[in-house]
Protein backbone atom coordinates (compact mmCIF):
# COMPACT_ATOMS: atom_id res chain seq x y z
CA UNK A 1 0.00 0.00 0.00
CA UNK A 2 1.20 3.49 -0.85
CA UNK A 3 0.65 6.14 1.81
CA UNK A 4 0.28 9.81 0.88
CA UNK A 5 -0.36 13.13 2.59
CA UNK A 6 -3.62 13.56 4.55
CA UNK A 7 -6.50 15.13 2.58
CA UNK A 8 -6.38 18.41 4.50
CA UNK A 9 -2.87 19.22 3.20
CA UNK A 10 -3.08 21.41 0.07
CA UNK A 11 -1.75 20.05 -3.19
CA UNK A 12 1.12 21.79 -4.94
CA UNK A 13 -0.03 24.75 -7.01
CA UNK A 14 2.24 23.53 -9.80
CA UNK A 15 4.81 20.81 -10.33
CA UNK A 16 8.43 21.63 -9.55
CA UNK A 17 10.12 23.13 -12.62
CA UNK A 18 12.91 20.93 -13.94
CA UNK A 19 14.74 23.34 -16.21
CA UNK A 20 15.79 26.24 -13.98
CA UNK A 21 18.54 26.59 -11.35
CA UNK A 22 17.75 27.20 -7.70
CA UNK A 23 18.86 30.84 -7.63
CA UNK A 24 16.50 31.67 -10.50
CA UNK A 25 13.63 29.92 -8.70
CA UNK A 26 14.41 31.85 -5.51
CA UNK A 27 14.93 35.33 -6.92
CA UNK A 28 12.32 35.63 -9.65
CA UNK A 29 8.81 36.35 -8.37
CA UNK A 30 7.13 34.49 -11.23
CA UNK A 31 7.96 31.19 -9.50
CA UNK A 32 5.68 31.90 -6.55
CA UNK A 33 8.08 33.23 -3.93
CA UNK A 34 7.00 35.97 -1.53
CA UNK A 35 7.04 39.26 -3.39
CA UNK A 36 10.19 41.28 -2.80
CA UNK A 37 8.33 44.25 -1.36
CA UNK A 38 6.73 42.03 1.29
CA UNK A 39 9.83 40.01 2.14
CA UNK A 40 11.94 40.49 5.22
CA UNK A 41 15.70 40.76 4.85
CA UNK A 42 16.61 37.09 4.25
CA UNK A 43 19.73 36.95 6.43
CA UNK A 44 20.80 39.13 9.34
CA UNK A 45 23.91 38.52 11.42
CA UNK A 46 22.81 38.10 15.03
CA UNK A 47 26.22 39.32 16.24
CA UNK A 48 27.03 42.35 14.08
CA UNK A 49 23.44 43.14 12.93
CA UNK A 50 24.68 43.26 9.31
CA UNK A 51 21.71 42.66 7.03
CA UNK A 52 20.85 42.68 3.33
CA UNK A 53 17.56 42.95 1.49
CA UNK A 54 16.33 40.47 -1.12
CA UNK A 55 17.32 42.85 -3.90
CA UNK A 56 20.79 43.32 -2.41
CA UNK A 57 21.31 39.56 -2.16
CA UNK A 58 20.18 39.05 -5.75
CA UNK A 59 22.81 41.56 -6.89
CA UNK A 60 25.43 40.12 -4.55
CA UNK A 61 24.96 36.66 -6.09
CA UNK A 62 25.67 38.08 -9.53
CA UNK A 63 28.72 40.07 -8.42
CA UNK A 64 30.16 37.18 -6.42
CA UNK A 65 29.68 34.80 -9.35
CA UNK A 66 31.58 37.21 -11.58
CA UNK A 67 34.36 37.56 -9.00
CA UNK A 68 34.72 33.79 -8.59
CA UNK A 69 34.56 33.30 -12.35
CA UNK A 70 37.38 35.80 -12.84
CA UNK A 71 39.52 34.26 -10.10
CA UNK A 72 38.99 30.65 -11.20
CA UNK A 73 38.73 31.18 -14.96
CA UNK A 74 35.16 29.87 -15.08
CA UNK A 75 32.24 30.86 -17.30
CA UNK A 76 28.60 29.73 -16.90
CA UNK A 77 28.35 27.75 -20.12
CA UNK A 78 31.92 26.49 -20.38
CA UNK A 79 32.97 23.18 -18.88
CA UNK A 80 31.08 20.59 -16.84
CA UNK A 81 29.58 21.32 -13.43
CA UNK A 82 32.00 18.69 -12.07
CA UNK A 83 34.88 20.95 -13.12
CA UNK A 84 33.45 23.72 -10.93
CA UNK A 85 33.04 22.10 -7.52
CA UNK A 86 33.46 24.51 -4.60
CA UNK A 87 33.71 23.43 -0.97
CA UNK A 88 32.59 25.53 1.99
CA UNK A 89 34.02 24.76 5.42
CA UNK A 90 32.80 27.40 7.81
CA UNK A 91 30.77 28.36 10.81
CA UNK A 92 27.36 29.81 9.93
CA UNK A 93 27.54 33.10 8.05
CA UNK A 94 25.11 35.40 6.22
CA UNK A 95 27.00 34.73 2.97
CA UNK A 96 26.88 30.93 3.33
CA UNK A 97 23.80 30.48 1.15
CA UNK A 98 24.81 33.36 -1.12
CA UNK A 99 28.02 31.52 -2.00
CA UNK A 100 26.04 28.45 -3.03
CA UNK A 101 23.75 30.45 -5.28
CA UNK A 102 26.76 32.22 -6.83
CA UNK A 103 28.39 28.88 -7.61
CA UNK A 104 25.12 27.72 -9.18
CA UNK A 105 25.09 30.91 -11.27
CA UNK A 106 28.40 29.69 -12.72
CA UNK A 107 26.85 26.27 -13.37
CA UNK A 108 28.90 24.72 -10.56
CA UNK A 109 28.35 22.54 -7.50
CA UNK A 110 28.65 23.47 -3.82
CA UNK A 111 29.82 20.80 -1.38
CA UNK A 112 29.36 21.88 2.26
CA UNK A 113 31.68 20.35 4.86
CA UNK A 114 30.93 20.12 8.57
CA UNK A 115 32.67 22.79 10.64
CA UNK A 116 33.43 20.03 13.15
CA UNK A 117 35.65 18.16 10.69
CA UNK A 118 39.29 17.49 11.39
CA UNK A 119 41.84 18.24 8.68
CA UNK A 120 41.87 14.57 7.71
CA UNK A 121 38.08 14.39 7.36
CA UNK A 122 38.04 17.60 5.33
CA UNK A 123 40.83 16.30 3.12
CA UNK A 124 38.71 13.22 2.34
CA UNK A 125 35.80 15.37 1.19
CA UNK A 126 38.02 17.69 -0.85
CA UNK A 127 39.59 14.73 -2.61
CA UNK A 128 36.40 12.74 -3.08
CA UNK A 129 34.44 15.71 -4.44
CA UNK A 130 37.39 16.96 -6.51
CA UNK A 131 36.87 20.45 -5.16
CA UNK A 132 38.65 23.20 -7.05
CA UNK A 133 38.31 25.87 -4.34
CA UNK A 134 37.40 26.13 -0.68
CA UNK A 135 35.77 28.95 1.29
CA UNK A 136 36.25 29.04 5.05
CA UNK A 137 36.16 31.37 8.07
CA UNK A 138 39.07 32.73 10.08
CA UNK A 139 38.67 30.37 13.04
CA UNK A 140 38.83 27.32 10.74
CA UNK A 141 41.48 28.67 8.38
CA UNK A 142 44.40 26.60 9.78
CA UNK A 143 42.42 23.37 9.34
CA UNK A 144 41.32 24.40 5.84
CA UNK A 145 44.89 25.20 4.80
CA UNK A 146 46.19 21.88 6.11
CA UNK A 147 43.44 19.89 4.39
CA UNK A 148 43.75 21.83 1.13
CA UNK A 149 47.50 21.24 1.00
CA UNK A 150 47.05 17.51 1.66
CA UNK A 151 44.39 17.33 -1.07
CA UNK A 152 46.62 19.12 -3.58
CA UNK A 153 44.54 22.30 -3.64
CA UNK A 154 46.43 25.51 -4.40
CA UNK A 155 46.64 28.02 -1.56
CA UNK A 156 45.44 30.63 -4.06
CA UNK A 157 42.14 28.77 -4.14
CA UNK A 158 41.50 29.12 -0.40
CA UNK A 159 39.07 31.98 0.27
CA UNK A 160 37.44 33.53 3.31
CA UNK A 161 33.80 34.42 3.89
CA UNK A 162 34.94 37.60 5.63
CA UNK A 163 38.18 39.63 5.70
CA UNK A 164 41.06 38.31 7.82
CA UNK A 165 44.08 39.82 9.48
CA UNK A 166 46.08 36.63 9.01
CA UNK A 167 48.76 36.45 6.32
CA UNK A 168 49.70 33.52 4.16
CA UNK A 169 52.23 30.95 5.24
CA UNK A 170 53.85 30.99 1.81
CA UNK A 171 56.32 33.55 0.47
CA UNK A 172 53.41 35.81 -0.45
CA UNK A 173 52.45 38.28 2.26
CA UNK A 174 48.97 38.93 0.89
CA UNK A 175 45.92 38.11 2.97
CA UNK A 176 43.46 35.51 1.78
CA UNK A 177 40.88 36.96 -0.54
CA UNK A 178 37.43 37.39 0.99
CA UNK A 179 33.91 37.26 -0.40
CA UNK A 180 33.68 41.05 -0.08
CA UNK A 181 36.80 41.42 -2.24
CA UNK A 182 35.46 39.01 -4.83
CA UNK A 183 32.17 40.93 -4.89
CA UNK A 184 34.05 44.22 -5.37
CA UNK A 185 36.04 42.72 -8.24
CA UNK A 186 32.87 41.32 -9.75
CA UNK A 187 31.28 44.76 -9.84
CA UNK A 188 33.88 45.80 -12.40
CA UNK A 189 33.44 42.75 -14.61
CA UNK A 190 31.16 42.63 -17.67
CA UNK A 191 27.77 40.91 -17.27
CA UNK A 192 27.73 37.12 -17.10
CA UNK A 193 26.13 35.24 -19.95
CA UNK A 194 22.80 33.62 -19.14
CA UNK A 195 22.80 29.90 -18.42
CA UNK A 196 21.88 27.79 -21.44
CA UNK A 197 20.02 24.84 -19.97
CA UNK A 198 18.25 22.08 -21.83
CA UNK A 199 14.75 20.99 -20.91
CA UNK A 200 14.97 18.71 -17.88
CA UNK A 201 18.52 19.71 -16.96
CA UNK A 202 17.47 20.80 -13.47
CA UNK A 203 16.37 17.26 -12.71
CA UNK A 204 19.78 15.89 -13.71
CA UNK A 205 22.28 18.53 -12.70
CA UNK A 206 23.73 18.37 -9.19
CA UNK A 207 23.46 21.55 -7.13
CA UNK A 208 24.76 20.32 -3.77
CA UNK A 209 27.07 17.43 -2.98
CA UNK A 210 26.19 16.83 0.67
CA UNK A 211 28.16 14.22 2.56
CA UNK A 212 26.41 11.86 4.93
CA UNK A 213 27.37 12.01 8.59
CA UNK A 214 29.22 8.72 8.37
CA UNK A 215 27.18 7.13 11.16
CA UNK A 216 27.40 3.69 9.58
CA UNK A 217 30.54 3.97 7.46
CA UNK A 218 32.65 6.43 5.50
CA UNK A 219 30.77 9.61 4.53
CA UNK A 220 29.22 9.36 1.08
CA UNK A 221 28.49 12.27 -1.24
CA UNK A 222 24.74 12.58 -1.85
CA UNK A 223 24.00 14.16 -5.23
CA UNK A 224 21.17 16.67 -4.78
CA UNK A 225 19.85 18.25 -7.95
CA UNK A 226 18.32 21.67 -8.51
CA UNK A 227 14.89 20.10 -8.98
CA UNK A 228 15.27 18.13 -5.73
CA UNK A 229 15.69 21.34 -3.73
CA UNK A 230 12.93 23.20 -5.56
CA UNK A 231 10.51 20.28 -5.08
CA UNK A 232 11.05 20.12 -1.32
CA UNK A 233 10.67 23.89 -0.95
CA UNK A 234 7.33 23.75 -2.79
CA UNK A 235 6.21 20.78 -0.70
CA UNK A 236 7.08 22.51 2.58
CA UNK A 237 5.57 25.84 1.55
CA UNK A 238 2.09 24.27 1.53
CA UNK A 239 2.29 23.89 5.33
CA UNK A 240 4.27 26.93 6.41
CA UNK A 241 3.27 30.50 7.13
CA UNK A 242 5.05 33.43 5.53
CA UNK A 243 7.09 36.39 6.82
CA UNK A 244 8.31 34.84 10.06
CA UNK A 245 11.47 35.68 11.97
CA UNK A 246 13.49 32.50 12.48
CA UNK A 247 16.65 31.52 14.31
CA UNK A 248 19.46 30.35 12.03
CA UNK A 249 21.63 28.33 14.37
CA UNK A 250 21.59 24.92 12.67
CA UNK A 251 24.96 23.98 11.11
CA UNK A 252 24.56 25.27 7.57
CA UNK A 253 26.60 22.38 6.23
CA UNK A 254 23.72 20.05 7.11
CA UNK A 255 21.03 19.28 4.53
CA UNK A 256 18.35 20.06 7.14
CA UNK A 257 19.67 23.62 7.42
CA UNK A 258 20.11 24.07 3.68
CA UNK A 259 16.50 23.05 3.03
CA UNK A 260 15.00 25.20 5.79
CA UNK A 261 17.03 28.23 4.68
CA UNK A 262 15.87 27.73 1.10
CA UNK A 263 12.30 27.54 2.41
CA UNK A 264 12.71 30.67 4.53
CA UNK A 265 14.08 32.63 1.57
CA UNK A 266 11.18 31.53 -0.64
CA UNK A 267 8.59 32.47 2.02
CA UNK A 268 10.10 35.90 2.64
CA UNK A 269 11.19 35.05 6.19
CA UNK A 270 13.98 36.78 8.04
CA UNK A 271 16.67 34.46 9.42
CA UNK A 272 18.84 35.67 12.28
CA UNK A 273 22.15 33.90 11.68
CA UNK A 274 24.46 32.90 14.52
CA UNK A 275 27.84 31.19 14.06
CA UNK A 276 26.93 28.34 16.39
CA UNK A 277 24.61 27.33 19.22
CA UNK A 278 25.96 29.68 21.87
CA UNK A 279 23.14 30.01 24.41
CA UNK A 280 23.90 33.60 25.37
CA UNK A 281 23.97 34.72 21.73
CA UNK A 282 20.77 32.77 21.00
CA UNK A 283 18.97 34.32 23.97
CA UNK A 284 20.04 37.84 23.03
CA UNK A 285 18.99 37.32 19.41
CA UNK A 286 15.56 35.96 20.37
CA UNK A 287 14.97 38.96 22.62
CA UNK A 288 16.33 41.58 20.23
CA UNK A 289 14.66 40.34 17.04
CA UNK A 290 11.53 38.82 18.60
CA UNK A 291 12.17 35.50 16.91
CA UNK A 292 9.10 33.31 16.46
CA UNK A 293 10.45 30.00 15.14
CA UNK A 294 13.49 28.05 16.31
CA UNK A 295 14.80 25.37 13.94
CA UNK A 296 16.76 23.07 16.23
CA UNK A 297 18.21 19.60 16.71
CA UNK A 298 17.77 17.52 19.89
CA UNK A 299 21.30 18.36 21.06
CA UNK A 300 20.46 22.09 21.12
CA UNK A 301 17.11 21.40 22.79
CA UNK A 302 19.02 19.50 25.47
CA UNK A 303 21.31 22.51 25.92
CA UNK A 304 18.29 24.77 26.41
CA UNK A 305 16.78 22.43 28.99
CA UNK A 306 19.99 22.19 30.99
CA UNK A 307 20.28 25.97 31.05
CA UNK A 308 16.65 27.11 31.09
CA UNK A 309 17.26 29.36 34.10
CA UNK A 310 19.79 31.32 32.05
CA UNK A 311 17.39 31.57 29.11
CA UNK A 312 14.74 32.89 31.49
CA UNK A 313 16.77 36.05 32.04
CA UNK A 314 15.84 37.18 28.54
CA UNK A 315 12.55 37.98 26.86
CA UNK A 316 11.76 34.83 24.90
CA UNK A 317 8.01 35.38 24.86
CA UNK A 318 8.02 35.78 21.06
CA UNK A 319 8.87 32.10 20.54
CA UNK A 320 5.94 30.00 19.33
CA UNK A 321 7.34 27.05 17.37
CA UNK A 322 10.24 24.69 17.99
CA UNK A 323 10.93 22.65 14.87
CA UNK A 324 13.12 19.64 15.63
CA UNK A 325 14.79 17.37 13.13
CA UNK A 326 18.01 15.54 12.10
CA UNK A 327 17.84 13.07 15.03
CA UNK A 328 15.12 11.50 17.20
CA UNK A 329 13.58 13.64 19.94
CA UNK A 330 12.20 11.58 22.79
CA UNK A 331 8.66 12.30 23.95
CA UNK A 332 9.84 12.64 27.55
CA UNK A 333 12.12 15.47 26.39
CA UNK A 334 9.22 17.20 24.64
CA UNK A 335 7.07 17.02 27.78
CA UNK A 336 9.91 18.29 29.97
CA UNK A 337 10.57 21.23 27.63
CA UNK A 338 6.90 22.19 27.49
CA UNK A 339 6.72 22.09 31.27
CA UNK A 340 9.46 24.74 31.35
CA UNK A 341 8.09 26.76 28.40
CA UNK A 342 4.36 25.90 28.19
CA UNK A 343 3.66 28.33 25.32
CA UNK A 344 6.14 26.64 23.01
CA UNK A 345 4.83 24.23 20.37
CA UNK A 346 7.32 21.43 19.79
CA UNK A 347 6.90 20.04 16.29
CA UNK A 348 9.01 17.27 14.83
CA UNK A 349 9.88 16.63 11.24
CA UNK A 350 11.57 13.71 9.58
CA UNK A 351 13.86 13.46 6.63
CA UNK A 352 17.27 12.50 5.42
CA UNK A 353 19.91 13.91 3.12
CA UNK A 354 19.06 11.37 0.42
CA UNK A 355 15.48 12.70 0.33
CA UNK A 356 16.54 16.35 0.17
CA UNK A 357 15.43 16.59 2.89
CA UNK A 358 12.04 16.70 4.61
CA UNK A 359 9.59 13.82 4.23
CA UNK A 360 7.12 14.58 7.02
CA UNK A 361 6.24 17.67 9.06
CA UNK A 362 4.07 18.16 12.13
CA UNK A 363 1.20 20.64 11.64
CA UNK A 364 0.44 23.03 14.48
CA UNK A 365 -3.20 21.91 14.77
CA UNK A 366 -2.49 18.16 14.93
CA UNK A 367 0.52 17.51 17.15
CA UNK A 368 0.75 13.84 18.02
CA UNK A 369 3.23 12.77 20.73
CA UNK A 370 5.87 10.42 19.39
CA UNK A 371 5.19 11.11 15.73
CA UNK A 372 7.29 12.99 13.19
CA UNK A 373 4.25 14.46 11.51
CA UNK A 374 2.32 13.93 8.29
CA UNK A 375 3.72 13.17 4.86
CA UNK A 376 4.26 16.22 2.68
CA UNK A 377 2.25 16.58 -0.55
CA UNK A 378 3.60 14.70 -3.57
CA UNK A 379 5.54 12.33 -1.32
CA UNK A 380 4.63 8.65 -1.45
CA UNK A 381 5.63 6.17 1.23
CA UNK A 382 5.53 2.43 1.64
CA UNK A 383 6.21 0.36 4.74
CA UNK A 384 7.68 -3.03 3.98
CA UNK A 385 8.17 -6.04 6.23
CA UNK A 386 11.42 -7.98 6.51
CA UNK A 387 9.88 -10.41 4.01
CA UNK A 388 9.40 -7.56 1.49
CA UNK A 389 5.62 -7.57 1.95
CA UNK A 390 3.88 -4.19 1.87
CA UNK A 391 2.16 -3.28 5.14
CA UNK A 392 -1.24 -1.60 4.84
CA UNK A 393 -2.33 -1.56 8.49
CA UNK A 394 -1.69 1.14 11.05
CA UNK A 395 0.65 0.52 14.01
CA UNK A 396 2.62 -2.22 12.23
CA UNK A 397 6.32 -1.40 11.77
CA UNK A 398 8.51 -2.10 8.77
CA UNK A 399 11.18 -0.41 6.68
CA UNK A 400 10.16 2.99 5.31
CA UNK A 401 10.48 3.54 1.55
CA UNK A 402 9.75 6.91 -0.05
CA UNK A 403 9.28 8.26 -3.57
CA UNK A 404 9.27 11.94 -4.47
CA UNK A 405 10.63 14.52 -6.90
CA UNK A 406 12.80 15.63 -3.99
CA UNK A 407 14.65 12.30 -3.66
CA UNK A 408 18.28 12.65 -4.73
CA UNK A 409 19.77 10.89 -7.73
CA UNK A 410 22.25 8.77 -5.77
CA UNK A 411 25.73 8.69 -4.28
CA UNK A 412 28.70 10.22 -6.04
CA UNK A 413 31.21 7.64 -7.30
CA UNK A 414 29.43 4.84 -5.42
CA UNK A 415 27.31 2.83 -7.82
CA UNK A 416 26.98 -0.11 -5.43
CA UNK A 417 25.53 1.95 -2.55
CA UNK A 418 23.27 3.77 -5.01
CA UNK A 419 21.98 0.45 -6.35
CA UNK A 420 21.26 -0.82 -2.84
CA UNK A 421 19.55 2.34 -1.58
CA UNK A 422 17.62 3.58 -4.63
CA UNK A 423 15.58 0.66 -6.00
CA UNK A 424 12.96 0.97 -8.77
CA UNK A 425 12.35 4.64 -7.97
CA UNK A 426 12.03 4.07 -4.22
CA UNK A 427 14.47 5.30 -1.59
CA UNK A 428 15.14 2.69 1.09
CA UNK A 429 15.58 4.87 4.17
CA UNK A 430 16.95 2.17 6.47
CA UNK A 431 14.55 3.41 9.15
CA UNK A 432 11.84 1.28 10.73
CA UNK A 433 8.53 3.13 10.82
CA UNK A 434 4.77 2.72 11.05
CA UNK A 435 1.70 4.74 10.23
CA UNK A 436 -0.58 5.73 13.11
CA UNK A 437 -3.80 7.72 13.31
CA UNK A 438 -3.88 10.90 15.38
CA UNK A 439 -6.80 11.91 17.60
CA UNK A 440 -8.18 13.81 14.59
CA UNK A 441 -7.99 10.68 12.47
CA UNK A 442 -5.13 11.78 10.22
CA UNK A 443 -2.19 9.55 9.38
CA UNK A 444 1.09 10.33 11.11
CA UNK A 445 4.49 8.78 10.58
CA UNK A 446 6.21 7.26 13.62
CA UNK A 447 9.87 6.22 13.48
CA UNK A 448 10.37 3.18 15.69
CA UNK A 449 13.93 2.01 15.07
CA UNK A 450 16.82 1.77 12.66
CA UNK A 451 16.53 -1.30 10.43
CA UNK A 452 20.29 -1.77 10.25
CA UNK A 453 20.44 -1.93 14.04
CA UNK A 454 17.85 -4.70 14.42
CA UNK A 455 20.04 -7.81 14.22
CA UNK A 456 18.62 -11.29 14.61
CA UNK A 457 20.93 -13.48 16.68
CA UNK A 458 21.27 -17.17 15.91
CA UNK A 459 24.31 -18.74 17.55
CA UNK A 460 25.05 -20.99 14.60
CA UNK A 461 25.02 -18.07 12.18
CA UNK A 462 26.17 -15.18 14.33
CA UNK A 463 28.42 -13.12 12.10
CA UNK A 464 27.07 -10.03 13.85
CA UNK A 465 25.67 -9.98 17.37
CA UNK A 466 24.19 -7.22 19.56
CA UNK A 467 26.60 -5.54 21.93
CA UNK A 468 25.92 -2.77 24.44
CA UNK A 469 28.24 0.20 24.76
CA UNK A 470 27.30 2.06 27.94
CA UNK A 471 28.49 5.40 29.31
CA UNK A 472 27.99 5.23 33.07
CA UNK A 473 26.65 8.21 34.97
CA UNK A 474 28.57 9.54 37.95
CA UNK A 475 28.17 7.26 40.97
CA UNK A 476 25.19 8.19 43.10
CA UNK A 477 25.33 7.32 46.79
CA UNK A 478 27.80 5.02 48.49
CA UNK A 479 26.92 1.72 46.82
CA UNK A 480 29.88 0.51 44.78
CA UNK A 481 29.27 -2.13 42.11
CA UNK A 482 32.17 -3.53 40.13
CA UNK A 483 32.10 -3.31 36.34
CA UNK A 484 31.96 -7.10 36.11
CA UNK A 485 28.98 -7.35 38.46
CA UNK A 486 27.19 -4.53 36.67
CA UNK A 487 27.76 -6.24 33.31
CA UNK A 488 26.19 -9.41 34.70
CA UNK A 489 23.21 -7.46 36.07
CA UNK A 490 22.59 -5.82 32.70
CA UNK A 491 22.97 -9.10 30.82
CA UNK A 492 20.49 -10.82 33.13
CA UNK A 493 17.99 -7.96 32.84
CA UNK A 494 18.03 -8.15 29.05
CA UNK A 495 17.81 -11.95 29.10
CA UNK A 496 14.80 -11.80 31.43
CA UNK A 497 12.95 -8.96 29.70
CA UNK A 498 13.80 -9.01 25.99
CA UNK A 499 13.12 -11.29 23.06
CA UNK A 500 15.89 -13.78 22.34
CA UNK A 501 17.11 -11.98 19.23
CA UNK A 502 17.73 -8.81 21.27
CA UNK A 503 19.94 -10.49 23.86
CA UNK A 504 23.43 -9.09 24.22
CA UNK A 505 25.42 -11.98 22.80
CA UNK A 506 28.25 -9.55 22.04
CA UNK A 507 28.58 -8.52 25.67
CA UNK A 508 28.59 -5.22 27.55
CA UNK A 509 31.38 -2.65 27.43
CA UNK A 510 31.65 0.57 29.44
CA UNK A 511 33.02 3.65 27.68
CA UNK A 512 33.61 7.25 28.75
CA UNK A 513 30.95 8.73 26.46
CA UNK A 514 28.71 7.82 23.57
CA UNK A 515 30.14 9.33 20.33
CA UNK A 516 27.74 11.67 18.59
CA UNK A 517 27.97 14.06 15.66
CA UNK A 518 27.26 17.83 15.89
CA UNK A 519 23.56 17.25 15.14
CA UNK A 520 23.24 14.64 17.91
CA UNK A 521 23.26 11.50 15.75
CA UNK A 522 24.94 8.42 17.16
CA UNK A 523 28.21 7.75 15.32
CA UNK A 524 27.92 3.97 15.00
CA UNK A 525 31.04 3.67 12.86
CA UNK A 526 33.21 4.83 15.78
CA UNK A 527 31.69 2.17 18.02
CA UNK A 528 32.20 -0.40 15.29
CA UNK A 529 35.84 0.62 14.86
CA UNK A 530 36.33 0.46 18.61
CA UNK A 531 34.89 -3.04 18.70
CA UNK A 532 37.01 -4.22 15.76
CA UNK A 533 40.25 -3.10 17.41
CA UNK A 534 39.62 -5.17 20.52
Amino acid sequence: MVFTAPPWIPSLLYGPPNSIPIHQFQFEEEHGRCQFRHSRDPFTCGISATTRSVVEIKSRIEYLAKGIGRAMGWAPNTGSEWEKVVSIFSMNHIDYMVLGWAVHRLNGILTPASAAYSARELEHQLRDSRSQAIFTCESLLPTAIQAAAAAGLSEDHVYLLEPSNQTRTSSSSCSWKSVDELVSEGMNEPPLEELCWETGQGARQVAYLCYSSGTSGSPKGVMITHKNVIANVLQLSTLATYNEVCLGVLPMSHAYAITTLQLCTYRGDGVIVLPNADLRACSKAISRYQIRTLYLVPAIIGLIMRNHDFLGRYDVSSVVDIISGAAPLRNVTVLALQKIFPKWQVRQGYGLTEACTVISWTPGHDIMPGSVGCLLPDIEAKIVSSDSEEISQHNVPGELLVRSASVSVGYYNDAESTKQTFVDGWLHTGDEAMMCASSLGYEHLVITDRVKEVIKVRDALSGEVPKAFIAKKHKVGDNEVSDHDLQCIIQKYVDDNMAEYKRLKGGVEFIAEIPRGPEGKLLRRILRQKNNTM
